[in-house]
């Protein structure tokens, strides 16, 4: 078997010397994961669940699972087109949904969003009409007032169009983040996401003109035929339009994905590649003036701010409108059913579409949250940021515990491969070093409790 290179972080003192894993096991970007969600027998009343909840800063997500293609890397939940007014139909469903969840948030306490977003598929997939219509039922229906707190809309080159942007820009969007992967079109093809640059560069020239203050350009780097060279003309063709924000994802191939139905698995080469890349990018961008935020997230320095979690949605307090959205309570996170192949998001939308606003007052599939799950989505969450975990807020949200003490094996592990700066017991904070954030898909998994592993291992895919 061979052997990881180990950084040298404390001098020329021996580290030790691990197994080869891979840096990109999976992105943890919500915990626990949906395929560790299962059915939930007693259909919980969701004015049971949101009956004691802080409800003056809540976040808002819709999910609108339409796209007009799907990504040979994407598995998330979109099928491709709506046919039949399937669109209108969903919208239909989602409003009866909304209806249903606002009503079991309850009358008592006043109810006020901190943030929302649209994200999908490709929300961008809908007319400038149906985006009206779906704003209206975030702000009419739910009650939050898109002009007043940060609004996130995912879109795609194609789909933004300028009827939609004009439609977002006047209904107060403060980011648009456009998925773009990559600038050159042969990668574009490799990817299984056919377009066109100058596509890509008419639909950067139609955002920008609406003045939307936040613009977000998605980047994906290993793909097949992409070189470091290739790599920065990606950077810098992004670059040229001075994004408030650029994400850099690595290339996953996941199963029941375009990509995935061919031999594809990680290996040593293609990690190290990556690896490559993503150093490559990472200090591209920090020369170009840009903050990390996370492995994958850098800022402009003078980028307007989102808000105090700036567009974050991965807390408690989440509702989720739509398939494929999540909410979460501190004791219960929650969905409908998770699929990724496509004749199974066909028929879950089917279904959800065809539901009575009734049925839309229950919890039907998700995961309970104990106290050992809670301290693990918060180191984590917290310690997959570049900014780290605060330590004296870690003891004060969970009865003085430091995080040492719930966690002291998995943090002398991440310490012994130089991914963590401190983990001495009472560290005012905690924070991974430059190449603990470049492994941070492989720091994200290890702290996965054994039964959300469990559960994960026995989701039957589909």
């Amino acid at each position: 078997m061979t052997t990881a290179t180990v950084p040298q972080p404390h001098g020329d003192r021996p580290q030790p010397v691990h197994p080869y894993r891979s840096p990109y096991q999976s992105y943890v970007y919500a915990y626990p994961h949906k395929t560790a969600y299962r059915k939930l027998p007693d259909r919980p009343p969701l004015s049971t669940l949101w009956a004691t909840e802080p409800k003056d800063a809540l976040s808002l997500y819709l999910h609108v699972p339409f796209c007009e293609v799907r990504c040979g890397f994407c598995n998330l939940f979109t099928r491709i087109g709506a046919p039949d007014g399937l669109a209108g139909a969903y919208l239909d469903a989602l409003d009866r949904q909304a209806g249903a969840v606002r009503e079991a948030l309850g009358a008592g306490d006043p109810v006020r969003f901190a943030t929302t977003a649209f994200g999908g598929g490709t929300p961008t997939f809908l007319t400038a009409a149906e985006l009206e219509r779906l704003c209206d039922i975030a702000e009419h229906r739910m009650g939050a007032d898109l002009r007043a707190v940060p609004l996130s809309v995912e879109a795609s080159p194609a789909t933004a169009t300028a009827d939609r942007l004009e439609v977002l820009a006047a209904r107060g969007a403060t980011r648009l983040s456009l998925g773009v992967q990559s600038f050159d079109d042969a990668e574009a093809r490799a990817a299984v996401r056919p377009q066109r640059r100058a596509d890509v560069e008419a639909a950067l020239g139609r955002i920008r003109d609406t003045g939307i203050p936040v613009l977000n350009i998605d980047l994906i780097y290993g793909i097949d035929g992409q070189t470091e060279e290739s790599w920065l003309r990606s950077l810098d063709a992004a670059l040229a339009w001075r994004p408030e924000e650029l994400y850099l994802y690595p290339l996953y191939i996941r199963p029941l994905t375009g990509l995935g139905r061919r031999a594809g698995d990680s290996d040593p080469a293609w990690d190290e590649q990556r690896l490559r890349l993503y150093r490559l990018g990472r200090d591209h961008l920090l020369a170009h003036g840009y903050a990390q935020r996370s492995m994958r997230m850098f800022r402009r320095a003078d980028a307007p701010p989102q808000g105090a979690d700036d567009h974050a949605c991965q807390t408690d307090g989440m509702i989720g409108l739509g398939c494929g959205a999540r909410s979460y309570t501190a004791g219960l996170h929650y969905s409908f059913d998770y699929a990724v192949g496509m004749h199974e998001i066909r028929s879950i939308i089917d279904d959800y579409v065809s539901r009575p606003g009734r049925d839309f007052a229950h919890a039907e599939y998700g995961r309970r949250i104990d106290a050992d799950e809670a301290r693990r989505r918060h180191l984590l969450q917290s310690l997959l940021q570049a900014g780290g975990l605060d330590g004296a807020g870690y003891r004060a949200r969970f009865g003085g515990r430091a995080p040492a003490d719930d966690f002291g094996r998995e943090l002398a592990g991440f310490a012994d491969r130089g991914w963590l700066e401190d983990a001495d017991r009472d560290a005012s904070a905690l924070r991974l070093t430059p190449e603990g954030l470049a492994h941070s898909d492989a720091i994200g998994p290890e702290l996965f409790s054994p039964a959300v592993r469990d559960a994960m291992a026995a989701y039957a895919r589909k």
